[in-house]
């Protein structure tokens, strides 16, 4: 009896290394992370398999759409290369098999990425960066620029091997029926994180005034602050909530939009940027 294949350490750090370092390789709408999961599986398949001819069958499993969120998502990465080690060994697992576990796993670990990562997990490590980079501080961006990368190894490491032994059990937890509330509850920790960091680091005031006579004028920011306090800051949060989800803006396009709106508004004595020369 031929002995089993076995995926060695060396083929899954590699394989690992190359989703870490390259899962948005050649991005596009039409592909997405297609390019940079069909290089994490280059060493593994090259080192299962003997046969040109069954490298490039193994291969074209993975030419197919994946995206997913990238740390979370490591998992399914882990997971398929335990799939193509079982298929190298006779197991009865074939394309649609492996493609319908990716397409399936990609969505539910996308949202529950999203809320965690995005939603919960940056914003976090953010607030703690600016409240240790008041008065210039550099601690603030070193702290979040190490935590982040230390965090983000370490985690996607543990999820791809993760995936690798245990199989699909190891996501069940995650993406099985029993799971919404554990999602629920993360994307509401993530929204109430997300509003807690815009109240407390956004402040937005008008240096906006009127004179009407020399006894008389309006200060429109005191005037602002009399009847709904923090006006200005719920307006451009809720502004750009709105042309990214309703308009359909990038968040480039609309950081551009505030900057021009900023500049806009010093010129004509609107804000003051209390500069001094």
């Amino acid at each position: 009896m031929a002995d089993l294949k076995k995926v060695s350490q060396g083929a899954r750090n590699s394989a690992f290394l190359r989703w870490i370092y390259g899962n948005l390789t050649c991005f596009s709408q039409e592909h997405m992370q297609t390019f940079g999961y069909l290089a994490a599986m280059l060493p593994v398949v090259d080192e299962l398999y003997d046969t040109d001819e069954e490298k490039v069958q193994a291969l074209s499993t993975y030419r197919t759409f994946f995206n997913t969120e990238p740390q979370i998502g490591t998992m399914v990465v882990g997971l398929t290369v335990g799939l193509e080690e079982a298929r190298a060994n006779g197991e009865p697992l074939d394309d649609d098999t492996i493609n319908g576990i990716r397409a399936g796993l990609m969505g539910p670990l996308a949202g529950l990425g999203d809320s965690i990562i995005v939603g919960t997990f940056i914003p976090i490590l953010l607030g703690i960066a600016l409240g240790l980079s008041n008065g210039g501080s550099v601690l603030g961006p070193l702290f979040y620029v190490i935590a982040w990368n230390l965090v983000m190894y370490f985690g996607m490491k543990f999820a791809f091997d993760q995936g690798y032994e245990l199989g699909g059990s190891a996501v069940e937890a995650l993406v099985g029926p029993q799971s919404a509330a554990l999602r629920d509850s993360i994307v509401m920790v993530g929204t109430i994180v997300i509003g807690a960091v815009a109240a407390t680091w956004i402040n937005i005031t008008t240096a906006l005034s009127f004179q009407f006579s020399a006894d008389s004028g309006l200060v429109l920011q005191d005037t602002l602050d009399s009847i709904f306090p923090k006006f200005l800051n719920i307006f451009f949060v809720w502004l750009c909530w709105y042309l990214m989800t309703k308009r359909k803006m990038s968040p480039t396009v609309v950081m551009g939009l505030l900057v021009v709106v900023a500049l806009v508004g010093v010129l004509l004595g609107f804000f003051d940027p209390g500069l001094s020369y």
